[in-house]
């Protein structure tokens, strides 16, 4: 067979029945096998879009995303959201054509002919293969489903050269592999086990590796609760942590990290377990961070034990079985509800010293403080959206200080962000490929107006889809953080005050519905109509009540 039929078969026999992907001359054969094997082929207006779609896809669903493009410049569109999808740990499949075998090194003006196309995406993602045989490209996507499933779930990269697509040769397709979760070291946990059950001052800090795609109660999220109930301890998240667990319980502190109070907390516990997280300067909003307890680290990544906060104890495992062997080891219970009480030796059982009663971490002033801008308008969304609805946002304030901490979320809903490599432009594209990948599961977009218009064009994309989407576009003229920033410095601001379009005309140009708003109840009544809508929504409110 040729190799671009090699490359449809073996991605179809992993389950693959979706690609984000914009089609050029050097991948059409690949276009033409998609065709045949009714893969859905999803076009965005940009490859960056197709890159966020595949991510927000991959999010939701628990299957790789994968994105095709063609060689040179669709693969440098798509560089952007592979830089995300790697800092956030999302599995994507980027597929590209290269310049064909034998080609010379110093090139010879080939179309989209680069350098070394391999190795310049590569430096984003966690590796980039080139194939040189057609026989081989099975296996290449084998090995990338299977980096997949084994340990983090970064992005990667497979390039086949142009001329291998249509050459034909003597072909195996290599099946999917099973791969079973790693399972924890019954010594560390013992070990683990012992330091919490003699904590006076235990916490818990878990990331996006606490997360599971679906629409479901997160399991590694539930285990955590049941414990925090047992030892009395308070539970934070990190911003992809968001939505493992219920924030309304009464030990849980949402997704504070960044807050100057809760920070001091952690730094005072004497015991913190850190689930599925890099504790990373982009987790904590500061660098460096101190801790000064002992620290239990659970992560499928080894390289997490020996990061910026070196674990006292080390569990490299799957996630969800390390939680359950802590619980088992320290008398949480494993299947019942969570009742949000505190529970467990705090409680009066045994004879061992409880953990010490606070009456808070003292984060609330902090925390209204920061969202008081939007709280209207955050309170409006809550009161719209169903409980299992999932939010993308993008990276901007309306997001990250206000829809972050001041929308509570329990499980199941979501909470999409751009962290780490903190790009603009996530929102749109990556709704739309949570909303294909659940399609039954409300989706809201939320973006500033200066994020919104990296990716805007996808609203085509979104009518295209005829995607039931709310779009809401908080407006503050531009680039309002680095605009405040600047403030902060002495600085006149300079560069960030954007010319923005006439959006609600904007969406209804595109075939979208368009809205402008002005208070949270109109608000609230536009988004709840939104979502009942078949086509995509866009709704303009001013930043603040």
């Amino acid at each position: 067979m040729t190799g671009a039929r090699a490359l449809v078969e073996t991605l179809t026999a992993h389950g693959i029945n979706t690609i984000f992907g914009i089609p050029g001359t050097h991948n059409l054969a690949i276009y033409q096998e998609l065709d045949g094997a009714g893969v859905r082929c999803v076009t965005p207006r940009h490859e960056q879009g197709a890159g966020y779609a595949a991510d927000g896809y991959a999010r939701v669903t628990g299957r790789p995303g994968v994105v095709v493009t063609t060689t040179g410049p669709g693969v440098v569109n798509a560089a952007t959201a592979i830089g995300q999808a790697y800092s956030d740990s999302s599995p994507i499949l980027l597929v590209s054509p290269g310049v064909p075998t034998g080609h010379p090194r110093d090139g010879r003006g080939y179309l989209h002919e680069s350098r070394d196309q391999s190795r310049a995406i590569g430096a984003l993602c966690d590796w980039s293969h080139r194939v040189t045989s057609v026989r081989e490209i099975p296996a290449a996507v084998a090995r990338a489903f299977g980096h997949f499933a084994e340990g983090r779930p970064r992005p990667v990269h497979i390039e086949i050269p142009a001329d291998l697509l249509d050459l034909e040769g003597h072909v195996k397709i290599v099946p999917p592999y099973r791969v079973m979760p790693r399972e924890p070291d019954p010594r560390a946990l013992d070990e683990a086990a012992e330091l919490l059950r003699a904590a006076r001052r235990p916490g818990f800090v878990l990331g996006g590796g606490a997360q599971r795609p679906g629409s479901g109660e997160p399991p590694v999220g539930r285990l955590a609760m049941r414990l925090a109930e047992r030892l009395g301890a308070r539970v934070v998240t990190t911003v992809n942590g968001k939505g493992a667990v219920p924030e309304s319980h009464p030990l849980a502190l949402g997704a504070t990290l960044h807050l100057a109070a809760v920070r001091r907390w952690l730094a005072a516990c004497d015991v913190v377990l850190a689930v599925g997280t890099e504790l990373g300067p982009a987790d904590l909003w500061e660098d460096p961070f101190a801790l000064t307890g002992r620290l239990v680290r659970i992560d499928i990544d080894p390289g997490q034990m020996h990061g910026d906060h070196v674990a006292d104890v080390a569990i490299v495992a799957d996630a969800e079985r390390a939680m359950r062997g802590l619980t088992e080891r320290l008398g949480g219970r494993l299947d019942d509800r969570l009742d949000g009480r505190l529970n467990g030796r705090a409680g009066g059982q045994g004879d061992a010293p409880g953990p010490e009663r606070e009456p808070g971490v003292g984060h609330e002033t902090e925390l209204q403080d920061l969202v008081r801008r939007w709280s209207g308008q955050l309170a409006a969304l809550r009161r719209a959206m169903p409980p299992e609805t999932v939010v993308v946002g993008d990276n901007s304030m309306f997001v990250y200080h206000g829809a972050l901490v001041g929308m509570p979320m329990d499980p199941p809903g979501r909470f999409l962000f751009p962290t780490g490599f903190g790009t603009l432009g996530f929102a749109l594209p990556a709704a739309i490929g949570a909303k294909l990948g659940q399609p039954d599961r409300p989706v809201v977009a939320l973006a500033g107006d200066g994020a919104f218009q990296f990716t805007l064009q996808e609203l085509a994309t979104a009518v295209e889809l005829r995607l039931s989407l709310p779009i809401v576009v908080s407006l503050n003229g531009g680039f309002g953080e680095i605009r405040e920033e600047m403030v902060a410095r002495g600085m006149t601001p300079v560069a960030v005050d954007l010319h923005a379009p006439d959006f609600p005309a904007l969406a209804a140009a595109f075939g979208a519905r368009g809205l402008a708003v002005k208070t949270p109840g109109e608000l609230e009544e536009a988004v709840a109509e939104a979502l009942r809508a078949p086509l995509p929504t866009l709704i303009a409110v001013p930043e603040g009540e």
